[in-house]
């Protein structure tokens, strides 16, 4: 399958990298100190939403910020040695042009920065927690990226590994290319669907670019 786009944006965790080890670990003991339950934490969904939101859906309102803080200290200090770099990254972010593309992420910026600093991997353009109001699946962190990158929505596309990131881009009017490095096949709605990023590639041509993609 081609696509042809002039901008392609990555969501980060389960797309570029994997911290998902990581990510269970903080939350737990998150959760521990904050006496939320098995029961409850069990009930939340963790991935592809921002830590306020998930926070939000467990805690009171006046404990947010403070616990918000909380687990992002816990995640930046299991950074190093809790970052797996996914296959076919590398390879693909090198071989685009450094203004056609962007992280779209719904980490904190002090969390996103530090996964891919620990990964090895250089960004042009991250779009992260801190940068909308409504994140992942609302549009707006997508919307978001295509502005800065000075592209139109529809001549961009996304590469996601969560349903809620999906939704955002199609809402957003973009296509999509799903990864099923966290989630199967079935729960994946996208224009294509592919096992991890290495089976991506990339050509630059005058106009933009070709993504051919191998199932």
């Amino acid at each position: 399958m081609k696509i042809h786009a002039e901008a392609l944006l990555f969501d980060n965790d389960g797309t570029l990298l994997s911290s998902i080890e990581s990510v269970f670990r903080c939350w737990i003991r998150w959760a521990q100190e904050y006496g939320v339950t098995a029961e409850d934490f069990s009930g939340v969904e963790l991935h592809g939403r921002t830590a306020v939101e998930i926070i939000a859906d467990l805690l009171p309102e006046d404990r947010v910020d403070g616990a918000l803080a909380r687990i992002e200290q816990l995640e930046i200090e299991d950074v190093p040695g809790g970052v797996v770099v996914l296959p076919g990254t590398k390879q693909l972010l090198g071989s685009l042009p450094a203004d056609r593309w962007a992280v779209v992420t719904s980490a904190t910026r002090p969390l996103g920065e530090a996964r891919l600093r620990e990964a090895g991997i250089d960004f042009p353009v991250m779009i992260a927690a801190e940068d909308v109001t409504r994140g992942k699946p609302d549009p707006e962190p997508y919307l978001l990226a295509a502005r800065r990158l000075g592209v139109d929505p529809a001549r961009c596309v996304v590469f996601e590994d969560a349903p809620a990131g999906l939704r955002a881009a199609r809402a957003a009017g973009m296509r999509t290319v799903a990864l099923t490095t966290t989630h199967g096949r079935a729960e994946l709605a996208a224009d294509a669907v592919v096992s991890d990023l290495s089976a991506i590639s990339v050509q630059v041509t005058a106009v933009g670019m070709e993504i051919s993609t191998a199932s």
